[in-house]
């Protein structure tokens, strides 16, 4: 769902600029690498999720923008992570608040986390077959 009426939107809306566009540009990239994906909120902030799990979520504060790719383990495999970037914990990529992350970025971050689901995935249904 997108438009004014759906909760996304609202969020952004309510972000001042340049936060807004530079939100509203990742949630573009986004889309488009993710056009399955259900968009929410969650954890108070926009979520994009695949089959019900979480894939990517982005919000603004202050004096940056955040990137969470919902795992510890994400953020730390991507390489050639812009230098305006700040990896700020294993789970959190910061930026600013002017400056949309670039497309190959937000699509290496999304690819490792869809391989990660996937691998998960896969390691259950092994677990399951065992048994």
């Amino acid at each position: 769902m997108s438009g004014p009426d759906d909760p996304v939107s609202a969020h952004l809306a309510a972000l001042p600029q340049p936060q807004r566009d530079t939100l509203t540009a990742l949630r573009a990239t986004l889309r488009n690498l993710l056009p399955d994906a259900e968009e929410c909120i969650s954890y108070n902030m926009p979520c994009f999720k695949v089959d019900g799990t979480a894939v990517a979520g982005f919000d603004g504060f202050t004096r940056h923008c955040s990137y969470f790719p919902h795992s510890g383990n994400i953020v730390g495999q991507v390489p050639d992570i812009p230098d305006w970037c700040t990896v700020a914990s294993a789970g959190t990529l910061q930026f600013p608040v002017d400056r949309p992350l670039p497309k190959a970025l937000v699509r290496k971050l999304v690819r490792a986390r869809l391989d990660e689901i996937a691998a998960r995935s896969a390691a259950r249904n092994t677990a399951t077959r065992r048994r």
